[in-house]
């Protein structure tokens, strides 16, 4: 996944961070702007697999720290709900000035709530999915308990909120009661998603009923069973993720997206772990290694990958010769297995010079076939162009590029 940091500015003047990812290479399908929860920041580890998921379905998402959070300036303290609204509006214009205004909107927890509220004063936007969202941003105060009665009496206080302190003012609380109003969810007039989990302790799952019941059609509701409200499991933002990103296809417009040219195939990794992004053409896939050798196990490892090539490539090459040759063949099933094996077959560890690859590859043939024709697909099978090119010990040259 490429990625851009970036800074704009809010109407207060303040700088705000932001970084959009991309996918691996060319034009972005549509952009996603992300919202994320109360308190949070653009680096939440969820908001990490919820963008990669877009990025492999060909969208960018812009995610961005709300004013006095993470990276962004300004003071945490004046902020409101309110505010945060301003924001996700200078973030929609900052995209629409710079690339492209996002189609999709995406809100976590109170960040779900502000997408809500925003939505329709955003023309571009087609579609919006919260997750663990409040259907009122009042529901919010409860977080304050720690600091209310200080917050009502002396106007500021200091509040515990996730084990962490922060200074908050009472205008924050007058501001979520002012933009606790009716309508919004009724008269949002776009595509809507409700993503909650049954047991969210943080916001309760009558919340995405009171949001879903509201909403007109077109509306969907997922129930994500065992999440916790931060979807700290990276399976449970992984599969936010990919659910979102395929639902949103549906009513994104296309631009012409840029793709890898037929026989070219990318691949990038992180600056963490070994999960890797490969786009070849139109299609994105992801290639990782097992937890026992320090890798998530989220996709094939790269020689699950090139036995997945000489896999497909036997079966591909032998429906081929059958259709010519009007065999009757009906199914072809490949097995196939990577091994170091020494070179003196029956030397011990001590003695072998070295170790040498051996691929077992297993055909198993369904038809009402002849000896001779079982005969003759097995030689077949050596004759598809992958199996010529590992034998052929193909020359492979590296150069760096930018």
């Amino acid at each position: 996944m490429r990625f851009q940091k970036i800074t704009f500015q809010n109407t207060a003047g303040h700088d705000l961070s932001g970084r959009i990812d991309f996918p691996l290479i060319g034009k972005p399908k549509a952009y996603v702007l992300f919202a994320h929860c109360f308190t949070c920041s653009k680096n939440l580890k969820s908001v990490d697999n919820i963008s990669h998921a877009f990025t492999q379905k060909g969208m960018a998402v812009l995610r961005f720290d709300f004013t006095g959070l993470g990276q962004s300036k300004g003071d945490f303290a004046d902020t409101n709900f309110t505010s945060n609204l301003s924001d996700l509006k200078e973030a929609y214009d900052f995209l629409e000035k710079n690339f492209e205004a996002p189609q999709v909107l995406v809100g976590h927890s109170l960040g779900g709530a502000a997408v809500l509220h925003i939505a329709s004063q955003l023309p571009a936007v087609n579609a919006v999915a919260t997750v663990g969202a409040p259907s009122s941003p009042m529901h919010v105060s409860h977080l304050l308990a720690s600091g209310k009665v200080e917050l009502e009496e002396k106007g500021e206080a200091e509040v515990n909120i996730g084990g962490r302190p922060f200074r908050m003012k009472k205008q924050f609380l007058d501001d979520l009661q002012e933009n606790t109003k009716n309508g919004v969810i009724k008269n949002l007039n776009k595509a809507l998603l409700v993503m909650h989990s049954p047991q969210d302790s943080t916001v309760g799952i009558e919340s995405a009923q009171e949001i879903f019941v509201e909403a007109k059609h077109p509306k969907s509701f997922v129930s994500l069973d065992g999440a916790d409200h931060l979807l700290m499991k990276e399976a449970d933002a992984q599969y936010v993720g990919s659910v979102v990103a395929g639902w949103a296809s549906r009513y994104i417009t296309e631009s012409q997206a840029e793709v890898a040219p037929e026989g070219e195939v990318w691949a990038s990794v992180g600056e963490k772990g070994y999960t890797t992004e490969i786009t070849a053409g139109r299609h994105h896939l992801i290639a990782d290694e097992p937890p026992s050798v320090g890798g998530d196990d989220l996709g094939p490892t790269p020689y699950g990958y090139l036995l997945s090539g000489l896999g497909a490539c036997t079966a591909m090459t032998l429906r081929m010769y059958a259709d010519f040759k009007k065999i009757p063949l009906e199914e072809v099933k490949v097995k196939l297995t990577h091994d170091k094996i020494h070179k003196m077959d029956g030397e011990n560890s001590e003695s072998a010079k070295g170790k040498i690859d051996q691929i077992k590859r297993m055909v198993s043939l369904k038809g009402d076939l002849t000896p001779e024709q079982r005969k003759r697909l097995i030689e077949i099978a050596d004759r598809c162009p992958v199996h010529k090119t590992l034998e052929g010990k193909p020359e492979i040259l590296t150069e760096e590029v930018d």
